[in-house]
């Protein structure tokens, strides 16, 4: 299987498309037409093979095969996507071009629809999920805020005066302005000045 990943990837992709490169670069119509015709074929090789590699991949030698294909398909001896191309793909689609079209346009139109669809459908519902979290949010911060007490609410403002709230200082510090003489220590002091 590596063999023939590697393989198709050399042979089937990337000589191919250099020389596609010349092509272009020397503005040869008949080499514009060759490759084209390769591409093409290459494309309906690539979707066709993505659904008969689930079935087939068992089949004996069938890498192999996949890979003698690509090999014919880019021979200039035997011409294998030009034969392809002109016996069996070009005939198909110049039936069928105005049916392909008509389905291409469909299917944009429906994509198109289908996206601007979508689109709103996802604006609404971020629209409602970043209401939702800034409702739960700002119910989350107001409940935060209840919890804190007055020391924490200070703390947080930046009081470095003090860590107390402003009315338990006022309370504190009335108390000590007027303090009252104990007995016991009146009589102590009266006691020790006497000796």
């Amino acid at each position: 299987y590596c063999l023939f990943v590697f393989s198709r990837l050399i042979f089937g992709t990337l000589y191919p498309a250099y020389y596609s490169y010349k092509a272009v670069k020397s503005k040869d119509i008949k080499e514009y037409v060759k490759w084209m015709m390769y591409w093409i074929i290459f494309a309906l090789f690539t979707t066709a093979e993505t659904f008969t590699d689930i079935f087939l991949c068992w089949f004996p030698f069938y890498y192999e095969l996949k890979i003698a294909f690509v090999a014919w398909l880019l021979s200039p001896y035997t011409k294998g996507s030009s034969l392809l191309y002109r016996k069996f793909v070009h005939p198909t689609l110049s039936s069928k071009e105005k049916e392909i079209d008509d389905c291409l346009i469909q299917a944009k139109d429906r994509s198109y629809d289908a996206l601007v669809h979508f689109g709103k459908r996802g604006l609404n519902v971020a629209a409602t999920a970043a209401v939702m979290a800034a409702s739960k949010g700002q119910g989350a911060l107001s409940e935060r805020l209840r919890s804190f007490s007055m020391q924490d609410l200070s703390t947080i403002r930046g009081d470095s005066s003090s860590t107390v709230p402003p009315s338990v200082t006022v309370r504190t510090s009335s108390k000590q302005s007027h303090p009252k003489p104990s007995r016991s220590a009146s009589e102590g002091t009266g006691s020790s000045g006497e000796c």
